[in-house]
Formats: C-alpha cells, structure tokens, sequence
C-alpha cells in the first residue's frame, strides 16, 4: 500500500481530536478510526500503533505551545515588555486551543510519553538567553527577589488554570461558554498587571 500524505493528515487531525476531548486513556484505536471514517488497520498501517500516534499529537502540541514562548523570550524587548507580550500571546494561543493545557498535564501525569518535555523543546527557551536576562534584571533590582521557578508557577496557576477549569467554573458560576471566554479576556488584564506590579521593582537600585 503506498502512503497518502492527505491520508496521514487526516488520521493525525482526528486522532488530535480525540485525544483532546478523552485523553489516551479514555480512547481506542477504533475511536480514532471512527473519528476520521476509515478503519483500525489503516491507522496500524500508518502509525504501528495508539502509543506513537499519541506521541507525534503531544510533540506537535507542545512544539506549538512553546513556538510562541521562543518568539517573544528571543525578542529585543525589555523583560517587563516580554512578561507583557507573554501572557497575552498565552492567552490568546488557549482561547484558539482551550483543551491544550489539561491536554499537556493529563499527558505528563499519565507518562505517556518517553520523554515529556525533551531537551529539544527546552533548549531553544534556554538559548534565547531570557533566565540571564532575568537574573540580571534581579541583580540590578528591576526584579523582586524570586526565583525563576516561582515565575514559572505564578504563570501558569494564573495563565493556565483557569483555562483547566473551564468546566468547574461554568458550572459554579451558572455561565455560558461565551460568558466563559468573555471573563478570561477580563482576567488577561488583571493577570498583567497582578504579577507586573508583583515582579517589577518601580524604583530600582542604580
């Protein structure tokens, strides 16, 4: 049988999915294969099998995810202008592709992958040079006294968690999808300026 790329496309498109609606666990080859119209041995015959299928979805989600991370830590701005950048870019990326974070969190504590966050997807973050830029931004004490880990905390309970609990917070609250996405574009403006006035230093050492 010779291989179709449009064929091979689509497989991933539905697998993408489905994995995002019912994680690894929750779904069969057979639900992948119903997804896209074909059937178990054509996905067999493309991908070997769910494991590896599930592997190129999640590298391809956070090669995504962490693209726009690259594109603003790699820019000429000043750190508090790509902690600005950053979350609004966050932001924006989740509202296209809500199901990514839990997507990615589920995927790590289910260790479904070799390797989940390999060097390859770290490296260039690292090589940006955003962690001196950092550390000198806090030595010069435009920066609080915090490390670079409890940044990455700060993020992500207040940039990724409230997409996570999408469903918990409709359901409290009695809201609609639309009242949803409506609060989180709010929320993008007070999570910037929360941790900007939290990070910054107004009056910095000379």
């Amino acid at each position: 049988m010779k291989r179709d790329q449009t064929t091979e496309e689509k497989i991933k498109a539905a697998a993408k999915k489905v994995f995002m609606t019912k994680g690894f666990d929750g779904c069969s080859v057979r639900d992948i294969a119903k997804e896209v119209g074909s059937n178990v041995a054509l996905l067999n015959y493309y991908f070997r099998s769910k494991e590896k299928l599930f592997e190129l979805i999640f590298e391809g989600a956070m090669s995504d995810f962490l693209q726009s991370m690259i594109a603003v830590f790699s820019s000429d701005l000043t750190l508090k202008e790509k902690v600005e950048q950053l979350i609004d870019k966050e932001f924006t990326f989740f509202l296209e592709h809500p199901e990514l974070p839990m997507f990615i969190l589920q995927s790590l504590h289910q260790n479904k992958t070799d390797a989940p966050m390999p060097s390859h997807f770290l490296e260039p973050i690292a090589n940006t040079g955003i962690f001196e830029q950092f550390e000198k931004a806090k030595a010069q004490g435009e920066v609080r006294d915090i490390s670079i880990r409890n940044v990455t905390l700060l993020l992500m309970s207040n940039v990724h968690y409230p997409f996570m609990s999408k469903k918990l917070t409709m359901q409290f609250h009695g809201i609609s999808a639309e009242d949803f996405d409506e609060d989180l574009r709010k929320h993008k403006e007070i999570v910037k300026e929360l941790i900007i006035n939290y990070l910054f230093i107004s009056n910095p050492k000379a």
